[in-house]
């Protein structure tokens, strides 16, 4: 399941990226389309992250912590996109947006136990 969910927030992330380069291009039909599949993906990131959670014989307060701050790099990206489409600024919402993805990674590959190797 880990890879699943390593592959679900991977894709996200490039489709968060790929939809703010079709915003920057003035595409707006392709960005609908990119902005709802990248929804679809923040939902299956979050199930399989639950699903990872509920297969764990007993939760440490870290998994809990990592999952608010994956939660919370997911609404950032929302954040950037919807205020990128109404042209307001993004930069407070940029710099959460990286804090928030370098401590999920970090605890994901080098704190917590649970890697993409088990």
């Amino acid at each position: 399941m880990i890879h699943a969910h390593i592959t679900t927030w991977l894709l996200a992330i490039i489709l968060f990226f790929v939809a703010l380069g079709l915003h920057k291009g003035g595409k707006s039909k392709g960005l609908k389309v990119v902005h709802m599949t990248l929804r679809l993906f923040y939902i299956l990131t979050i199930g399989t992250g639950i699903w990872i959670l509920s297969s764990l014989h007993s939760i440490d307060s870290l998994y809990v912590l990592k999952t608010i701050v994956g939660i919370l790099v997911i609404g950032m990206m929302e954040m950037i996109l919807v205020r990128a489409v109404k042209g307001k600024n993004t930069g407070m919402f940029w710099l959460l947006f990286i804090v928030f993805l370098i401590a999920v990674l970090y605890l994901g590959f080098h704190v917590l136990p649970l890697t993409f190797l088990t």
